[in-house]
């Protein structure tokens, strides 16, 4: 059956990635569209937006990445901007600004400690990382193609295996599937390369 879904966010993980406004605070931004190879991260951003302004401007982020019992905090950001001047497109979509985002989501901001933006301190997982790409595709003008380079990567104690891995029995990501989010099920099992 051949079908025309609006979207295509066929479950991916939600991250909240904080970037560096003008004046030196964190705003943060709700996305569903990144993928990870190595230390090199990828992530799928709206045009107009204030996070595409605050990478363009300082290449600087942090990817937030919350558990699946943070959605109905994910879920009060979804409706709002960074930008005072709320684009035309995203006023029908009924977003409105707010300047602290922090204090909208229910979060807390922590400091840093390689990169300007603040962290999540809720997100289990907080990846500081830099700027190295970002390409507009010409077939597809309202998204934004970057490509970031992890710095350092913050783990919540209770999800850390062996120093350095996390441990997928107790990690559970917020996903994104159809506009609707879920967390993960029981493991149906491993690939043969897992070290844990």
């Amino acid at each position: 059956m051949l079908i025309q879904p609006k979207i295509l966010y066929y479950g991916t993980p939600v991250i909240l990635l904080t970037t560096l406004n003008e004046d030196g605070s964190t705003n943060i931004s709700p996305l569903s569209s990144s993928w990870s190879l190595g230390d090199v991260l990828v992530l799928g951003i709206g045009l107009g937006g204030k996070a595409m302004e605050n990478l363009e401007r300082h290449p600087e982020c942090v990817i937030n990445i919350p558990d699946s019992s943070l959605w109905e905090n994910v879920e009060r950001l979804a409706s709002f901007t960074g930008k005072e001047e709320v684009p035309d497109y995203k006023k029908q979509l009924g977003f409105t600004f707010t300047k602290d985002k922090y204090a909208a989501g229910q979060l807390t901001p922590v400091d840093s400690l390689e990169v300007a933006p603040c962290r999540i301190e809720e997100c289990p997982i907080q990846i500081e990382a830099r700027v190295q790409h970002i390409r507009i595709p010409d077939y597809s003008p309202f998204f934004g193609i970057v490509e970031v380079q992890s710095v350092l990567v913050h783990a919540h104690e209770e999800i850390v295996l062996n120093e350095n891995h996390i441990n997928p029995q107790k990690w559970s990501p917020l996903i994104y599937n159809f506009r609707h989010y879920f967390g993960l099920g029981p493991e149906l099992g491993k690939t043969f390369r897992s070290e844990t």
